[in-house]
């Protein structure tokens, strides 16, 4: 094998593969990057057995081959490498590097050895734009479980239904919930995708209305981005039922400005540290919504002026969910839903759009 290309492209190709090895596996081959060469191009890829992740970049390719090559050191080399061309050489599993007047030797790994990719349908899916999904994972990943206890819940479901497009997370303590409008959705579909597999996904969408092309299989699902497609298995359960769980009527209401609900939220939490997890207690009514926290580091209150509708509710809330709510709501003015100091608040958009919902659950308060 042999090959000669940009230095930038073949980084960036290294460091989206990479995504996908495995830092530690008894399986050797897990820790590499399969690099394929042949006519006019170049793919690189990496699958750890439950994410798969394969590019291609653009090539002058003198002799086709293939190896794979360890993804650390490989990816520390071409970090290291000045601009200009690359040039890459194999004789049998010896690698030599070259760019400029530096130059690397290493050693390769037959390809032989390396585990295919499941296979995904080539009928046609369904395509978002990428900055579109992009948002949508960053407004509703904070709620992924991390309980490996109930896997179901360690990742997203994405519904498909009626032209819209509905992301849901759920961690028990919490739910967040984006929808937009998809169009050319072909039929009606549901899955669970993993949360490190949207990690990595919403970190692969760029600013741009380029679409991601979605596809499914019985067991995994495919994004392809570009000339980048990334393959995953789809987490199998039965997923929370959002429509039956998340209340439908309330009897307070309080529209707030949502940056200076953040900002009231951060000031109380200052006396709030790792070791000390005392809830916020919040005053919903006449006006305002007035928060207050005491801990064995002192006391803290301030308050957020709102359009309040209804009676008086007290209730205790994990400052960090509430802040990681207010962090990814996309709108300016939000709602703040309740029935009692025992009950979830669900936290709308004031203009009573439906692109999202959050729903919080409340915490104890002491007396």
């Amino acid at each position: 094998m042999k090959f000669t290309c940009d230095r930038n492209a073949l980084q960036a190709a290294v460091s989206t593969a990479s995504r996908a090895t495995s830092p530690r596996s008894p399986i050797p081959t897990m820790e590499g990057i399969l690099v394929e060469a042949t006519q006019g191009e170049v793919k690189l890829t990496g699958y750890d057995l439950k994410k798969g992740i394969h590019t291609t970049i653009e090539a002058v390719v003198q002799e086709e081959g293939n190896l794979i090559l360890s993804s650390k050191i490989f990816g520390n080399i071409v970090s290291s490498l000045p601009q200009g061309d690359v040039t890459i050489e194999t004789k049998l599993q010896n690698v030599a590097i070259t760019c400029e007047n530096a130059e690397f030797h290493i050693i390769g790994t037959d390809a032989a050895d390396y585990p295919e990719l499941p296979e995904i349908g080539a009928e046609e899916g369904t395509s978002i734009p990428q900055n579109l999904l992009g948002k949508m994972i960053r407004q509703t990943i904070f709620a992924v479980s991390d309980n490996e206890s109930r896997p179901v819940y360690t990742g997203e479901m994405f519904e498909i239904a009626e032209g819209d497009l509905t992301l849901v997370a759920v961690d028990g303590y919490r739910l967040a919930l984006r929808r937009e409008k998809l169009d050319g959705a072909k039929q009606d579909s549901s899955f669970i995708v993993p949360g490190n597999t949207l990690s990595d996904l919403e970190k692969l969408c760029g600013d741009t209305e380029e679409p991601v092309k979605i596809k499914l299989s019985d067991k995994h699902i495919s994004f392809s981005i570009g000339r980048t497609v990334l393959i995953s298995r789809r987490l199998e359960g039965e997923f929370l039922n959002y429509r039956t769980t998340v209340p439908n009527t309330f009897a307070t209401h309080a529209k707030v400005d949502k940056a200076q609900l953040q900002r009231t939220v951060e000031r109380v939490s200052l006396i709030i540290d790792d070791r000390i997890k005392n809830p916020i207690r919040c005053s919903v009514g006449e006006s305002q919504v007035k928060i207050l926290c005491v801990t064995g580091l002192g006391k803290a209150e301030d308050l957020c002026m709102a359009e309040c509708d209804g009676p008086k509710v007290e209730i205790g809330f994990n400052n960090r969910y509430m802040l990681d709510v207010l962090k990814a709501a996309p709108a300016e003015e939000l709602m703040l839903c309740l029935n009692s100091g025992s009950s979830p608040c669900v936290i709308r958009p004031a203009d009573e759009e439906e692109n999202f919902l959050y729903m919080i659950l409340p915490v104890r308060l002491k007396a």
